[in-house]
């Protein structure tokens, strides 16, 4: 029976972008966890990260504010200490709060409401990755370049794989110490992997999974002359020109991509497996995720960064049985719209969190498959030179810059994204209107400003934070010694009832008896 309120464990993958999952309607990629979880659960078909970029897009996800909102703009944007995550809210309703693996956090705050974090973070918590607005045309030497795309294919060992696997195993044994443990709370346990992100690098293991001739080709890659000024700019931060990109190499960098979506999903299936071993299975939510999405060479653009299909959608699937149908869902939702369903879901009032995030619950969506149809975004890190901003309502998506001209998709006549109608007549009053709404949504020019008085704090505070002795901001995870494993600090029944799983031994079954 489920517990009255349930356990909650997310799994998230990284710049993993739904159109390469087979139940998006993709042929080649193997992922048969993924599919399993979605068969009990509710797949969500348009849904959306809000910034397409790491830790702005995982601090919308955690605090269900736009970067304008809670001022975590880009990858080296300091998310403040005294703005609610989800771990808060439910760990104010009595869950336990764990974290294993990445979540960007820039700053000194490491937890964000999470009661324990059990790895570090793949990624450095110091603001040395402060984009420049103020000189667009200096290509930031610390971001993507083609080598991901040249190098890729096979490799034995990476410093990614060594961080999933941590991040599994710390998951996957707090599972047990939970099932072990006489803490009775629910829990919330996130498990963030760093894969599919690039280098496009995996073992032979994942590699042969797939036959070479069988990797799909993206669509061809729009001419130079007709991309738009933040693809240009896009090409330009990630020095798409430099190195001459062949068929191979792209091949290559699919096959590795997919290879990876493999691993991620072996490792899905780790936690789930975990989950029905120790009885949790039929009292835990499981919510698969990504951050962002991947263009993987679709337009002839690679990584995310942008609004178009490839690098904003993200795979969402909400796994309840025991509360939810399984059902498709069509409406276009984002990660902003993930707090409030958690703290519905675990028993709390979203509606007291109305005026302080920009996302709204999930729940009518699970419950009845109807609900809101709208999706807000913002973009202002590296490759843009003022806000970029988009809204995905119905068949339509507005994306809109000062700095560039407007863009609008018909993503139901047109879903690869070849016909910007902005500038045709016949659209005109449909572009008025969202440029209105735009208008009344935010005050860009007073947006810009800050965007770029925070940039040049932090390269301020980083110049100097870097010289002399240093203080690093990186997560230390801490393990207690005195309460591992078999110590006299521990009375000796607790700790044999705490270190074994069920507490009970099950008979031998015949035969196996010794003697």
């Amino acid at each position: 029976m489920p517990a009255e309120r349930p356990n909650i464990l997310i799994v998230m993958a990284d710049q993993l972008a739904p159109a390469f999952l087979p139940i998006h309607g993709h042929r080649v990629v193997k992922a048969p966890n993924i599919a399993a979880l979605a068969a009990s659960g509710i797949i969500f078909d348009s849904a959306y990260c809000n910034s397409p970029l790491c830790s702005p897009s995982r601090a919308v996800f955690m605090t269900g504010q736009l970067p304008s909102r809670s001022g975590v703009y880009d990858n080296a944007a300091e998310f403040r200490a005294d703005v609610p995550t989800y771990a808060h809210h439910l760990r104010n309703l009595g869950y336990r709060t764990i974290l294993s693996g990445k979540m960007h956090f820039c700053g000194p705050d490491q937890l964000h409401g999470f009661e324990q974090r059990l790895t570090t973070d793949i990624y450095p918590a110091d603001y040395g990755w402060t984009p420049d607005w103020d000189n667009p045309h200096e290509r930031p030497d610390w971001y993507h370049n083609m080598s991901s795309v040249i190098d890729a294919g096979l490799c034995v060992r990476t410093n990614q794989l060594d961080f999933d696997d941590e991040v599994t195993f710390a998951a996957e044994r707090a599972l047990y110490d939970i099932a072990r443990s006489n803490d009775k709370r629910p829990f919330l346990l996130v498990a963030s992997l760093t894969h599919p992100h690039d280098p496009f690098a995996i073992p032979e293991r994942y590699w042969t999974l797939y036959r070479h001739d069988e990797i799909d080709m993206p669509g061809p890659a729009a001419p130079k002359g007709e991309l738009d000024p933040h693809s240009l700019r896009l090409r330009h931060v990630c020095a798409m020109d430099a190195q001459e990109v062949s068929e191979a190499h792209i091949r290559n960098a699919r096959h590795a991509y997919y290879g990876a979506i493999s691993y991620v999903d072996e490792n899905l299936g780790r936690l789930t497996q975990a989950l029905r071993e120790t009885r949790l299975a039929d009292s835990t939510i499981v919510l698969f995720v990504s951050d962002h999405g991947e263009m993987l060479g679709e337009r002839g653009l690679w990584f995310k960064m942008t609004f178009f299909e490839g690098g904003a959608r993200v795979p969402l699937i909400v796994s309840a049985p025991f509360l939810f149908a399984p059902r498709r869902v069509a409406a276009s939702v984002s990660l902003a719209d993930i707090l409030p369903t958690l703290v519905e879901l675990a028993g709390g009032d979203a509606a007291g969190l109305d005026g302080t995030i920009d996302g709204r619950s999930l729940r009518p969506h699970l419950e009845r498959g109807a609900g809101h149809d709208e999706v807000i975004g913002e973009y202002l890190a590296e490759g843009a030179i003022a806000p970029i901003v988009m809204i995905r309502r119905d068949r339509w998506k507005f994306i809109h810059s000062p700095a560039d001209p407007d863009q609008l998709y018909d993503l139901s006549a047109d879903p690869r994204e070849r016909d910007n109608l902005a500038t045709r007549p016949d659209h005109a009053g449909r572009v008025a209107e969202f440029r209105a709404e735009v208008s009344r949504r935010w005050d860009l020019a007073a947006l810009d400003v800050e965007v770029r008085a925070s940039q040049r704090r932090r390269r301020l505070v980083n110049a100097a934070l870097s010289k002399g002795e240093t203080r690093s901001w990186d997560f230390q995870p801490f393990t207690d010694a005195a309460k591992s494993y078999v110590r006299n600090t521990i009375p000796l029944d607790d700790l044999e009832a705490m270190a074994r799983f069920p507490r009970v031994a099950a008979p031998l079954p015949e035969g196996d008896g010794q003697g």
